[in-house]
């Protein structure tokens, strides 16, 4: 009886105790390589300057997969099969990926963009019909503040697949008034008195040179194409400036700003 005893412990051992120390050491040594490989994606990810949000997210989502993999083979280790777990998985992957399918798509596009860099945090851009500053890029979206102040959250899928703008990058932008004269008024004293004002504002940068041109005859003015250059965080002020200092400079220098015609018809009865 002892000896059957001892037999039958000894039999249970090997049949079960073998496997669960293969599965342990597989499980350290595993746990171990999965480490490395993270802080060598970091330390890859970081020498190259990748975003710190994209690095957060690769660095997770390689853990998480190496993990499951680790798993796995150590549940197969133990001797259950595994087939059948990873069609399970294979299933649940794709019903959700079917399932976040506009998510994925905004993901790869935020990858893209962070990777690219189209654009950056505090860059003035215009795309998908708003134009604002970026406040902020998420895996997902970007959130842009408008010129109203309002909040604008763009799906990055949309951002990485159509046109964007970007009035930052050059570091330069040019900013378009139209201001128009009397026919009877004087067309060089008229830009003399506008080319004064783009250069006596000091937010209007010096090159490229601000320019006053005529740009139309219209049906009761001559329009000038009024183009000062500023850095884009100053286009705004500029913007304003300029059209306010244009009126007060012709009104002092005595040039008319001609007001919108209309003629009245009285038919005799």
């Amino acid at each position: 009886m002892e000896n059957l005893s001892v037999d039958t412990i000894a039999e249970y051992v090997l049949k079960y105790g073998v496997p669960i120390l293969k599965a342990i050491i597989i499980f350290i040594i595993g746990s171990w390589i999965i480490k490395k490989i993270v802080k060598g994606l970091k330390a890859l990810m970081s020498k190259r300057r990748y975003d710190e949000s994209l690095q957060k997210f690769l660095v997770r989502l390689v853990s998480v997969l190496l993990q499951v993999f680790l798993i796995i083979t150590v549940i197969s280790t133990l001797g259950v099969e595994t087939t059948s777990l990873a069609a399970v998985i294979a299933a649940a992957g794709l019903a959700i990926g079917m399932a976040l399918q506009g998510s994925l798509s905004n993901f790869a596009g935020g990858v893209l963009i962070i990777i690219f860099k189209p654009y950056e945090i505090g860059h003035l851009i215009e795309a998908q019909g708003e134009l604002g500053t970026v406040k902020e890029i998420d895996i997902f979206n970007t959130k842009l503040i408008t010129p109203q102040n309002k909040l604008a959250i763009i799906p990055n899928g949309a951002m990485a697949n159509g046109n964007i703008v970007n009035y930052t990058t050059e570091g330069k932008i040019r900013v378009d008034v139209t201001i128009g004269i009397g026919y009877d008024e004087d067309i060089k004293k008229a830009k003399e008195v506008l080319l004064e004002v783009l250069t006596n504002n000091p937010k209007v940068l010096k090159d490229p040179a601000p320019s006053v041109n005529v740009t139309e005859l219209a049906d009761s003015s001559v329009n000038f194409a009024v183009r000062p250059y500023a850095k884009p965080e100053d286009y705004w002020s500029v913007f304003f400036a300029t059209v306010e200092g244009c009126k007060l400079a012709l009104d002092k220098a005595g040039i008319e700003i001609p007001y919108p015609h209309s003629v009245e018809i009285h038919k005799d009865a």
